[in-house]
């Protein structure tokens, strides 16, 4: 996985013994080996795992401390054997104070000590009765003798040559203050923090976890490794329940069983380019990075081995909601903002009246949705909103019908405007044969219909409203001053993928049955310009996805080349691992080759489209994210997948 970016990594709770290293050094050991048969690279332990957290004033005993060494000798004799990087904690005393340290252990070495900053000193916390805050020594003391070897102590960046990633390292308290020490190890370069904790499990506490790790993992733009105290460190009053989680930007890749009675390991792949991407992209970030030369910089070893598999679910469809907790919040925040920027353009312009196309199909019927709600919002009738169903020569009888119940229910002014016979005298006029449906039959269709649409603006004295979506932009699936063309687009920014959850959605959620059931006849129905003749039974002959690809397909690749910029081997290896059921391998890297000629090749058509309200963080306006040359080439792109096309034969 470490060609694509990925690396493994682990974080464990072992089954303990309070002040019992010689015991908890076993199950660490077994935990670690199998981690390593398991390919990870980093492993996480709770904090103060090798003599557990609530040993209270036992960590005054120099017999605990004493073997918590022999414990971590023993740890790094047996990493020899091991290919991943442990992180370990336990009490040192250092210049006659006692520190709640880090250690990290690679390949039989340990390669640096981190004590934490922050002690919790509060309501059931007491750990200043113990330990002392890193504060005062990490800048007069940068390494400290142990096991009889000088190890740099302090604060540390483990950077790693080969797999390009730097490792920083904080401990429970750490991460719950204002000016955590992740703040500073992120804006020195570190893209994976670890923590070593040891929470207790108190009602509501771990969601308020998961939104700290949440969010300094979304801010830093980092990997975030989260490792709390288990069950067997449960004592007196407290209880604790083994809190594990990995985070990767925001995002919860992998986290662990609550309360589990035995040792537990959980895997997560974080992906390196992707927190690098989001680095690169957000500038405030960079300004904010400023070096703080008091941090070590420790190279890591090598790895000599990495994980075949990929320990992580890549979502199929990146731009729709899958939590079913957040889909309706979701979906009325879309209509609002599509609605918001609809209603401040016809502010703007003064007038009151829109005209828009209906086709029957998808992102008309979501263009006329948002337009009510945006009428509803300004309060002007309804009545207002000029809807046009243009049939031709590809109309079917399902879509026609569709479009004018559509119109009838949301209580618009229907108009129907044949384009047949002015497209016809078109076509004889130019010289073009009826018989030859090639482009030229198809896109004097799409034209007749905007022409249409803009006489009506003026003749109404209304804006025309585009229709198309964020896919048919990506791919320039339409018709150069046709469909193309408008007066402002609220679909400008809706991957096609969103189109149909969106129009599902208002058709659950509509009062209106007649309403919800055409709303869903539509998302049934086959995507298609509807330019060619119907077949013998009057059903769509042109589907879109059979010309041009599986829209799922195209959006994923979409997501991630405008999002992340990903590496298009690495694009086709998420796609087959999103949809490993779905296409095959062959069939995903035709489709991305596919969408790479398309892209390169419509960029023209983007750098003149209409303005549209952004909805999410992937948006093709030339005026806003994305500004690329109309006659870039995308040659490279093109000669690394038929590389790898090369290579499947």
């Amino acid at each position: 996985m470490n060609q694509y970016g990925y690396i493994k990594t682990a974080v464990a709770s072992p089954k303990l013994r309070v002040a019992d290293p010689v015991y908890n050094i076993e199950e660490i050991i077994n935990c670690a080996k199998e981690a390593d048969q398991n390919h990870a690279q980093v492993l996480v332990f709770p904090e103060l795992s090798i003599t557990g957290y609530t040993c209270a004033d036992l960590f005054q005993q120099d017999l605990l401390l004493q073997s918590a060494l022999d414990a971590l000798q023993k740890l790094k004799d047996a990493s020899k054997d091991l290919d991943l990087v442990l992180l370990v904690g336990l009490p040192l005393i250092i210049q006659n104070k006692l520190y709640n340290c880090s250690a990290l252990i690679q390949q039989g070495q340990l390669l640096g000590v981190v004590p934490k900053t922050y002690l919790p000193n509060y309501r059931e916390f007491y750990e200043k009765r113990w330990f002392h805050s890193s504060k005062k020594i990490i800048d007069l003391v940068h390494t400290i003798t142990i096991l009889g070897e000088e190890i740099p102590f302090g604060s540390i960046l483990f950077h790693s040559e080969a797999l390009h990633f730097t490792l920083g390292i904080e401990i429970c308290e750490d991460l719950w203050s204002p000016t955590s020490p992740s703040i500073q190890l992120a804006l020195n370069g570190a893209t994976i923090i670890a923590n070593l904790s040891a929470s207790n499990a108190l009602t509501a506490k771990t969601e308020y976890r998961h939104q700290l790790v949440s969010q300094q993992s979304d801010k830093l733009a980092c990997g975030y490794l989260y490792a709390s105290a288990g069950v067997h460190e449960s004592t007196t009053d407290l209880v604790f329940d083994g809190d594990l989680m990995i985070y990767e930007n925001g995002t919860c890749i992998q986290e662990g069983i609550r309360f589990c009675r035995n040792s537990q390991v959980i895997y997560g792949d974080i992906d390196l380019h992707r927190l690098n991407a989001e680095r690169q992209m957000n500038n405030t970030f960079s300004d904010a990075a400023i070096t703080n030369n008091n941090f070590q910089t420790v190279e890591l070893f090598d790895f000599q081995q990495e994980s075949k598999t990929l320990d992580r679910k890549i979502e199929p469809n990146p731009f729709i909601p899958n939590n079913p907790l957040v889909v309706k919040k979701r979906c009325e925040e879309i209509f609002q903002i599509q609605a918001a920027g609809l209603a401040k353009r016809m502010e703007h312009t003064g007038l009151k009246k829109i005209v828009v196309g209906i086709s029957g199909g998808l992102d008309s019927t979501l263009a006329l949705l948002v337009a009510v709600e945006a009428f509803d919002l300004l309060e002007i009738p309804r009545k207002n909103i000029v809807a046009v169903t243009m049939p031709g020569f590809g109309t079917s009888t399902d879509t026609h019908a569709n479009a004018h119940t559509l119109m009838r229910e949301l209580g618009v002014t229907a108009k129907e405007i044949s384009i047949k016979a002015a497209t016809e005298q078109h076509l004889l006029d130019i010289g073009h044969s009826l018989d030859a449906r090639d482009v030229t039959y198809e896109n004097a269709q799409a034209r007749e219909r905007t022409q249409i649409l803009m006489d009506l603006s003026n003749q109404q004295h209304a804006l025309v409203l585009g229709t198309g979506d964020l896919s048919e932009v990506a791919l320039g699936w339409s018709t150069y001053n046709g469909d193309h063309m408008s007066m402002y687009n609220v679909n400008a920014s809706i991957p096609k993928t969103l189109v149909q959850f969106l129009v599902t959605w208002r058709a659950e959620q509509s009062n209106n049955p007649a309403a919800s059931k055409v709303l869903k006849d539509i998302v049934a129905t086959p995507i298609s310009p509807e330019l060619l003749p119907p077949g013998e039974d009057d059903k769509i002959a042109q589907k879109t996805e059979s010309l041009i690809g599986p829209y799922e397909l195209h959006d994923f690749f979409l997501f991630y080349v405008m999002k992340y910029g990903t590496h298009p081997e690495k694009l086709w290896f998420m796609a087959c691992h999103a949809y490993p059921d779905k296409y095959t391998k062959k069939e995903i890297l035709h489709w991305l080759k596919a969408f790479y000629r398309r892209f390169f090749m419509a960029q023209y058509k983007r750098s003149c489209m209409p303005d549209g309200p952004k909805v999410g963080t992937v948006s093709l306006s030339p005026r806003g994210d994305w500004r690329m040359p109309s006659d870039a080439s995308g040659r490279i792109w093109q000669d690394i997948l038929s590389e790898l096309e090369a290579n499947l034969e």
